[in-house]
């Protein structure tokens, strides 16, 4: 069985009205500030170019081109026609966050609607995937609008979690290994491991240094090559599993709690790349206590630093509430640690 591609399809016979319900759902996403893609099948052959244009000459010489304009690009593939859907769907998938399909019948897709041309046609019984079948009578975009929003939603929910701790920095400031520090008999390696793991299918270590012995059954991802810093550990982890959204959290977060890593994945939704919290009277953002989903890689790859992402389309940095925005306040210093060690003042009532 072919796998299931992650498309929405619109599929009916030539003339069922399957470009008017596209055109409607692309500019209902769209204005939700998601990121809409459309494949669309032409069983006679693409026309996108003129005989004769330089573009056209060179694809028919054998290259695939891409035409750029101002605000607006085109490309042009050659592509093997059993593979075709497949391969686009895959490569559009990281960066868009909704793929409509319009046609291709006996493709294996996650959701599709079959339209009517009138209420007598009987739907084609091999077309795979049809959840439901829509008259022309009927409100298409109000019934398929739902569908897709519940479909967006569950992609979040399925997509793995995974946890990257990153941990093994020179130290320099500390004087001594951060992750190996210790509170109440715990290193804060351990802890911040021990923090996440409820809420994931993996944690990973991201770095390294001596490993204490209770963590050494994780895997350690070595940093990403020509990178360097957090980047290089958090673009190995997104490499070392592409379709994974990752929690990434520092080792000397030693105030990390279940609650903070809560409110970071409840913060997830259609068309969110990252969230990286702000907190209040910082300048700007914590990216080592934050979530990036799967389509967050590319703007990495592209990216100096993970703060980068924060004036990007798409990436959230909501403030912690009070009560839970200790779990971002890190230990750099010997100065820092004697204040965290510090008892808490004493209240009198």
């Amino acid at each position: 069985m072919n796998p299931e591609l992650p498309a929405f399809g619109i599929s009916g016979w030539s003339g069922s009205g399957k470009t008017t319900l596209l055109t409607e759902l692309v500019r209902h996403f769209a204005a939700r500030n998601l990121k809409v893609a459309v494949i669309k099948h032409d069983v006679h052959g693409l026309d996108a170019d003129r005989d004769g244009k330089d573009s056209d000459r060179f694809f028919r010489a054998g290259a695939d081109v891409v035409l750029t304009g101002p605000g607006e690009s085109l490309s042009r593939a050659h592509t093997v026609d059993s593979a075709s859907l497949q391969v686009a769907v895959n490569r559009l998938d990281p960066e868009y966050d909704l793929i409509f399909v319009e046609g291709h019948k006996s493709a294996t897709l996650a959701r599709r609607v079959w339209l009517q041309k009138d209420a007598t046609e009987m739907c084609p019984p091999d077309v795979p995937g049809i959840m439901r079948v829509l008259t022309p009578e009927e409100d298409r975009a109000g019934i398929v609008t739902p569908m897709v929003e519940e479909w967006l939603r569950h992609r979040i929910e399925t997509t793995p979690l995974c946890a990257g701790v990153l941990f093994g920095g020179r130290s320099q400031r500390m004087g001594q290994p951060k992750h190996l520090l210790r509170t109440g008999g715990t290193t804060w390696l351990e802890h911040v491991v021990a923090t996440l793991q409820p809420f994931v299918q993996q944690v990973v270590l991201l770095g390294g240094g001596e490993v204490p012995p209770s963590l050494r059954a994780l895997p350690v991802v070595p940093d990403a090559p020509g990178k360097h810093g957090p980047l290089a550990g958090m673009l190995a982890a997104m490499r070392w599993n592409p379709d994974a959204t990752w929690l990434f959290a520092a080792c000397d977060l030693p105030r990390i709690t279940h609650a903070a890593v809560d409110w970071l994945i409840r913060r997830r939704g259609p068309g969110v790349r990252a969230i990286l919290p702000r907190l209040p009277d910082a300048q700007g953002v914590e990216p080592l206590f934050a979530l990036y989903e799967f389509r967050a890689r590319l703007l990495l790859e592209a990216s100096l630093a993970p703060s980068d992402l924060a004036r990007l389309p798409g990436v959230m940095t909501p403030s912690p509430p009070p009560e839970i925005g200790a779990a971002w306040a890190n230990m750099n210093t010997p100065v820092d640690l004697a204040r965290f060690r510090m008892p808490l003042p004493r209240v009198t009532l």
